[in-house]
């Protein structure tokens, strides 16, 4: 029963944002308390030598934001947490929707003087689809911020999710000083420091008189007109509405002065459950089984310049993987021995002998994964649902500049499209020399270029293209080619043959519906 034990004490979860919300900083501050960092490196000084820790491509470098979603474990409390940091860039790509497919829950964080921001919107979105539970950190209370109602009326009506705040905020930016904590009725108070573990903080019950003196005269009485309010009009807390999706907590705090972080971790793991179930093609996998299960979600090459390698981010569904077991590859139908088994941590990497259900590893790919494969025990063959393709939202027309570099063209923007940064697409009747391009963010067109140039040695001419609205197309038995189309409308298909449109603008989605009775379009690609 020991696996089950280790099951217990894990926690999964992505933490997903606007850009410039504050996430790397939180996610830093996060690994500080489980020790996993001495120091915080500050990511506003992107100048100097030190990079965040979860940042590491050259692009990265260079442009001071995360672009590959790095995976982080630590300890803390006794429980072993696995935080999936997405890229919170405007230009992300469809990793940060995949990575939310390994995740058990989600941190949002948002900047407390902006609101809910449009990027944030996407990715919620994305939740909602797997009604994973949500859980806000209304960040950078040390700057001016909006009125604490106002942000969670944003919440409430731009995200459609109700919202229970756990803690208030006394005041914001140089008037901040700090919290009132609903649960325990206490004002944690907050007095600046640029220490590196927490500020100094201290706990006054809310009726005592030092609260009264400690907050000023007239912020005391603000706080307890808002907390009668609250607890006259708000929700209700209620923790089986947060565990499926449609009730948010709502933390405030500062993660750059890391004041209510650590407050904000112990009650996150409180609201927060070990692994959950599966879906597979059969049924659901329990993930206390004693086979193990997993399910590649995000494929990377060449994390090590030394060696052309790529490495498959698996999610453990179930049991317990121990170094040097063998596996079954269920879309090959092979068995094999997952190979240099790994836990990142930041930019070390760490072997590991043995990793469990929530749990996510890499593993080295000798080119046989892809995005959604399942792997498991011998015999047991289960297969997770697939991961759905989101529709990309720029696209670009692709060709080499050198006609000899056709192979190294074909196989580059192949296995870059394998790992998912991007999509490929071909005109109907056309050959490879020239492919269109789809991504979710147009940073992707430059990491592109930046790989194929640097790892294939082929330099390509691009041009971006009108289209905004990509459908596939979901009958099985309709030819494309008959199809009545507006002359706006591009006809293409995908790597696996599927058949797609490509659309200038809505009006082009319409004549297609209204001249095609029972066509039917899709917004993203099957699994």
């Amino acid at each position: 029963m020991h696996n089950n034990k280790e099951i217990e004490k894990r926690r999964t979860f992505a933490i997903i944002s606007h850009p410039d919300a504050g996430k790397t900083t939180l996610t830093e501050k996060l690994l500080l308390y489980g020790g996993a960092i001495n120091l915080a490196g500050s990511v506003k000084g992107k100048k100097t030598a030190k990079h965040a820790v979860s940042d590491w491509m050259e692009i990265e470098k260079q442009r001071g934001i995360s672009v590959t979603s790095s995976v982080l474990q630590f300890k803390y409390g006794g429980y072993c947490i696995n935080i999936l940091d997405t890229p919170g860039h405007q230009d992300f790509s469809e990793d940060t929707y995949r990575t939310l497919m390994a995740a058990d829950c989600a941190v949002m964080v948002i900047d407390a003087s902006k609101g809910v921001e449009n990027q944030t919107i996407k990715l919620f979105k994305v939740c909602v689809l797997r009604h994973i539970p949500i859980i806000t950190f209304m960040n950078k209370m040390d700057r001016d911020a909006k009125n604490p109602f106002e942000l969670l009326e944003d919440i409430e009506t731009v995200l459609g999710i109700n919202t229970y705040p756990m803690n208030w905020p006394i005041g914001s930016g140089k008037e901040f000083k700090g919290v009132y904590e609903r649960k325990t009725r206490e004002v944690l108070t907050f007095t600046a420091n640029n220490g590196q573990r927490e500020v100094e903080e201290s706990r006054l019950g809310i009726d005592t008189e030092q609260a009264r003196e400690l907050i000023g005269e007239q912020m005391y009485s603000e706080l307890h007109d808002d907390i009668d309010l609250l607890d006259g009009a708000g929700d209700e807390m209620d923790i089986d509405m947060v565990r499926s999706g449609k009730l948010t907590p709502v933390f405030f705090g500062s993660a750059l002065t890391n004041f209510g972080v650590e407050p904000f971790l112990e009650e996150f793991l409180q609201l927060t459950t070990p692994p959950l179930p599966r879906e597979t093609d059969s049924g659901t996998v329990d993930p206390m089984s004693d086979y193990f299960s997993a399910f590649v979600f995000k494929i990377q090459a060449n994390m090590n310049k030394a060696h052309r390698d790529r490495i498959a981010f698996i999610r453990i569904c179930s049991g317990k993987f121990e170094k040097g077991m063998e596996v079954y590859h269920v879309q090959s139908g092979k068995k094999m021995k997952l190979s240099q088994p790994q836990q990142i941590m930041a930019q070390e990497r760490e072997v590991i002998d043995e990793a469990y259900a929530g749990d996510i590893m890499g593993v080295f790919d000798p080119g046989i994964f892809s995005i959604g494969d399942t792997v498991c025990t011998p015999g047991v063959n289960v297969k997770f649902k697939g991961i759905p393709t989101f529709a990309p939202e720029h696209f670009a027309l692709v060709q080499q500049k050198d006609t000899m570099k056709r192979k190294q063209f074909i196989k580059g923007t192949n296995q870059i499209a394998q790992e998912g940064a991007i999509q490929i697409f071909q005109e109907l009747d056309s050959g490879m020399e020239e492919v269109i391009v789809g991504v979710v963010g147009t940073l992707q067109f430059e990491v592109l270029e930046y790989r194929l140039k640097n790892e294939y040695n082929v330099d390509i001419v691009r041009s971006d293209l009108p289209y905004q609205y990509i459908k596939w197309i979901g009958n099985a038995d309709v030819d494309p080619k008959k199809l009545d189309l507006a002359s706006d409308t591009k006809r293409i298909q995908d790597l696996k043959g599927n058949h797609l449109l490509l659309f200038t603008n809505l009006w082009s989605i319409n004549w297609a519906l209204e001249h095609n009775k029972g066509l039917v379009l899709l917004d993203f690609g099957g699994a």
